[in-house]
């Protein structure tokens, strides 16, 4: 079995429209959301054991406020090729993963693309097609290594959106 947890970056600033896209910070309600992603993570015991970060500064940041909350410390690899990546990429990075639970932190468009065509049947809420900022899918695999995981064989476990989190 192995189980992914799909976010997609929390809010991110535009308080310098001239900043370049890759290095564009959390806001305010995105260090928020991401602390309680990561207390909503930890409350489920969805603990990843790796984690495969686009290398964009909102990814990282992301993952830093989620990361207090989690018990140990997973492996952080940040993978310039998440750097807005289409649903292709993304399973090629995932493929290679290592660790049973592994969290993946990326960008939309291609991370609500790759949620949606991850899972055989998805969850029932409009924001699962939008995949807002946060947006956090579970997904479970029926599979004994990465390498094996395929389009439609996810089970969906979990999803929510910052806003849902009552903290």
């Amino acid at each position: 079995m192995k189980r992914l947890i799909l976010t997609r970056h929390a809010k991110s600033s535009w308080d310098d429209p001239m900043m370049p896209d890759h290095d564009r910070p959390l806001n305010e309600r995105g260090k928020a959301a991401a602390a309680d992603l990561g207390q909503w993570l930890a409350s489920r015991d969805y603990i990843p054991g790796e984690v495969l970060c686009s290398d964009a500064l909102r990814t990282r940041k992301t993952f830093s406020g989620i990361a207090p909350a989690l018990p140990g410390t997973p492996v952080l690899e940040l993978k310039p090729a998440l750097y807005h990546a289409g649903p292709d990429v993304m399973m090629a990075v995932l493929r290679h993963a290592t660790a049973d639970v592994v969290m993946m932190i990326g960008h939309n468009p291609g991370i609500a693309e790759f949620a949606q065509r991850l899972v055989a049947h998805p969850p029932a809420t409009p924001d699962f097609q939008r995949y807002p900022t946060g947006a956090t899918l579970v997904v479970d695999f029926d599979a004994p290594d990465w390498a094996s995981v395929g389009f439609g064989s996810g089970v969906a476990a979990d999803f929510v959106v910052p806003r849902e989190i009552v903290a």
